[in-house]
């Protein structure tokens, strides 16, 4: 692949994604609750989006041109929290909340009242049901941003994920940039047991999107194929994105216990170790 990111860049995101990886650790073990493997998994995908390739203004959250953001698989707000509070939509601080009652940084993304979250997702093939009706709106008021939309590949055994694919594909939606977090695993397992998925890329051609598959953790590959998908005229794009769940962690890496097991200390030392060695 054409190298898209200069070697200081394509560095400086490796070294953010490692720290966003650090914090989705600690906020886990914190918590002592949590979706850790998804989390770790999705980091480049999202560190690529908001800290190279979205337009997005963290000191006017409510920014009318801005590009938009829907984490689908809204179990993963560790990573989505991480990001924003590193950006500086609230405070650093706010992260030690995750979880608490009371706290803005809920399990599941909400909108009204956590700044930098365009949508309230967690009901599974809610979050891309949102993006696409909230991309046609973007099309009727002649907006030019886009509408970037993340789902596991455990939520798309949901029918409503089909419908939002139909309606983007009928509406020629090119403003959505749509990924599938393709790491083969959810909570009861791997998904080509539980409800077989492949082959993914022509389900989703054959509903109208282009599709292109990638290595979800590269990160010259994300930014190359956000590209191509900004230059296609007519309809969505859909990335699957292979990427490893736990990704970073060795211990944690594609083992499903780690789906939604916060670490206990030692496992938290261990993974903080090797976290501290990648940077």
């Amino acid at each position: 692949m054409t190298q898209l990111l200069e070697e200081n860049t394509l560095k400086a995101l490796q070294n953010k994604a490692l720290e966003i990886r650090k914090e989705i650790i600690t906020m886990v073990h914190r918590a002592n609750s949590g979706h850790v493997g998804g989390s770790l998994g999705a980091t480049d995908l999202v560190v690529a989006l908001y800290y190279h390739l979205m337009n997005h203004r963290p000191d006017n959250s409510d920014w009318e041109d801005r590009d938009r953001f829907v984490l689908s698989k809204g179990h993963c707000t560790p990573v989505i929290y991480a990001v924003l509070a590193d950006c500086g939509y609230f405070p650093m601080e706010d992260l030690k909340s995750f979880r608490r009652p009371g706290s803005h940084l809920q399990g599941h993304p909400y909108q009204p009242i956590t700044p930098g979250i365009d949508a309230s997702t967690g009901t599974l093939g809610l979050g891309i049901s949102t993006g696409v009706g909230m991309a046609l709106g973007g099309k009727i008021r002649n907006k030019s941003h886009y509408y970037y939309i993340i789902c596991g590949d455990g939520e798309i055994q949901e029918g409503q994920a089909w419908e939002a694919a139909m309606f983007a594909n009928k509406y020629k939606l090119d403003n959505v940039i749509a990924f599938v977090d393709r790491n083969y695993l959810q909570t009861d397992g791997n998904s080509e047991d539980i409800m077989p998925l492949d082959p993914l890329k022509p389900k989703w051609e054959s509903f109208g999107w282009q599709v292109m598959e990638i290595d979800g953790n590269d990160l010259q590959q994300i930014v190359g194929a956000v590209g191509k998908a900004k230059e296609m005229k007519g309809k969505p794009t859909m990335i699957i994105a292979n990427t490893i769940k736990g990704k970073g962690v060795s211990f944690m890496e594609n083992v499903v216990k780690w789906h939604g097991t916060p670490p206990e200390n030692k496992d938290f030392e261990n993974a903080m170790k090797e976290l501290d060695h990648g940077i």
